[in-house]
């Protein structure tokens, strides 16, 4: 093989994107080094640029007719291109909320943007990957980051628990996801591409093989710890909780979506003989996540769990797409995700600001808010409201779409439990609201009382209230003038080849075998 052919097949332009953040995470590393404390000012500025101008050749590469680069290790399709996006962007948003938070924490804001840009880069290296190496390695890449990210804080008791929590529970879950993987490569006969597994296995008509089965549970397990699904959720609310915020409001969205990427390359390239086990498994990842998720929810008495609880349920709603299996269903998670990008976002940094200026997280604490910060109330209560899915906010369009999905797919009971568990939600994203906005002068929290005057000149203010009304703006109007969003969902789906094949030739008569 000459050099040129070697050249053409790499085709390493498709990940120009993470050549971008890797190249930004290297200017960091060094600025930081040669120029010491003092490159705070800049450093964050310096992130978001180089993350902008990720998502900026994202889009140059859309609709890319050559999307299979490094002999087969990385699918550059439009659906990885949607998912790095999401990523990227959830990563800018969130150091634009952490600049505040890390400074007044006391630790360097160098070493946490490099280790979350690091985080990004695996998730979205994890998001396009499909060979099992690529995909293993940019898994840890992510989990690893998380890890270090999680327990940040060092003074803090709390975040050293939830690190070593995390830590250990997710060795546990990469374990048993290596054991699945491990599997798949003996079962297929040395293969590590995705799509030669699946050839392979269908050769040696291993269909209906035990060690298929195991491989599979193996593998949906350790996705979904990654996407935080019960009854793999343990680790969630502890890690919340301790976790410094804007660690958090990053596995809540940069984090779940690169899961979810993984989830739908491996079932449909690695697992297309498998369906109805897949599903049956993900249906009842669903119900458990939507259930118990929302109804615990109930029960928090911190916005930090309440978020963790409600992340997880919010999980159970994204799987119905990805059980419906159809193209609709699949657009329908890639619209969810991105909406869901700016509704939870938008909740953090309300969190964080509120945080900030009164050193709680205690929901009742909230009581009285709209005397004393009526921008930070609003925000908030149109993040929770949209989470909760109400019209005309940007989560009732997701939920109505991933709904329809499921609905057309034949997925009634799965829909109608989603429907029950979205008015439970509603309850309590409605309780914070209440709180907020109709409480009498005189029923005003000690924490409200004293609640310093707003100042958004102090240092690293700015980018914090830039993210507030960014997320406010995006939240109110992505419902408004979804058309485009839904537009990008559906052509990401219909101009990616391995989905439209599954689609066709596997769901559609397995679907029609049922009803005959």
């Amino acid at each position: 093989m000459d050099f040129a052919n070697l050249v053409d097949q790499l085709n390493a332009g498709t990940i120009l994107p993470e050549g971008i953040v890797l190249t930004t995470l290297m200017v960091i590393v060094i600025g930081d080094l040669i120029v010491g404390r003092s490159a705070s000012r800049w450093i964050p500025y310096t992130a978001i640029a180089g993350l902008l101008a990720a998502v900026v050749a994202l889009y140059l590469q859309w609709n890319n007719p050559n999307p299979i680069s490094f002999l087969g290790a990385f699918n550059s399709d439009d659906l990885s291109i949607v998912f790095r996006g999401i990523i990227a962007l959830s990563t800018a948003v969130t150091i634009l909320m952490s600049i505040r938070y890390i400074e007044q924490s006391g630790t360097a804001l160098a070493e946490f943007i490099g280790i979350m840009l690091t985080a990004t880069l695996g998730g979205m290296f994890l998001s396009g990957a499909s060979e099992l190496v690529t995909i293993f390695i940019s898994l840890e890449t992510l989990s690893i980051s998380s890890y270090l990210m999680t327990g940040y804080t060092k003074r803090d008791p709390r975040s050293n628990e939830a690190a070593l929590k995390y830590l250990l529970i997710g060795a546990s879950s990469t374990g048993v996801f290596l054991y699945g993987v491990s599997l798949l490569y003996g079962l297929s006969g040395g293969e590590t591409q995705l799509s030669a597994i699946a050839s392979a296995i269908t050769d040696a008509n291993l269909s209906q093989s035990l060690g298929l089965v195991i491989s599979l549970v193996f593998v949906i397990a350790g996705v979904a710890f990654k996407i935080s699904a019960a009854p793999f959720h343990q680790w969630t609310p502890d890690v919340y909780e301790g976790s410094p915020t804007p660690v958090v409001a990053f596995l809540s969205v940069g984090s779940k979506a690169a899961g979810f990427a993984l989830a739908i390359r491996m079932m449909n390239s690695a697992f297309p003989l498998l369906i109805d086990e897949w599903q049956f498994v993900f249906t009842a990842l669903a119900v458990l996540s939507m259930v118990l998720g929302n109804v615990v929810a109930l029960a928090q008495t911190s916005m930090k769990r309440m978020l963790a609880y409600s992340s997880i349920g919010q999980a159970g709603f994204v799987m119905i797409g990805l059980i419906a299996g159809t193209e609709a269903g699949y657009a329908s998670m890639v619209f969810y995700l991105l909406v869901y990008l700016f509704m939870n976002l938008g909740a953090f940094t309300c969190l964080i600001l509120f945080t900030l200026r009164t050193g709680t997280d205690q929901i009742s604490e909230y009581s009285g808010l709209y005397q004393k910060d009526p921008l930070l109330t609003l925000c908030l209560s149109i993040c929770l409201l949209s989470l909760g899915g109400i019209p005309p906010l940007a989560g009732f369009f997701g939920k109505i779409y991933l709904f329809w999905a499921g609905w057309q797919a034949g997925q009634y009971g799965l829909v109608l439990l989603g429907l029950v568990t979205t008015v439970v939600s509603i309850y309590y994203y409605i309780r914070v609201v209440r709180m907020m906005v109709v409480k009498e002068p005189q029923e005003m929290s000690e924490a409200v009382k004293n609640y310093p005057a707003v100042q958004w000149n102090l240092p690293g203010m700015r980018p914090l209230q830039v993210g507030l009304v960014l997320t406010l703006v995006a939240t109110s109007l992505a419902g408004i003038l979804s058309n485009p969003l839904f537009t990008i969902a559906n052509s990401s789906i219909a101009r990616t080849p391995t989905l439209q094949t599954t689609v066709i030739s596997t769901h559609i008569p397995a679907k029609e075998q049922n009803r005959g």
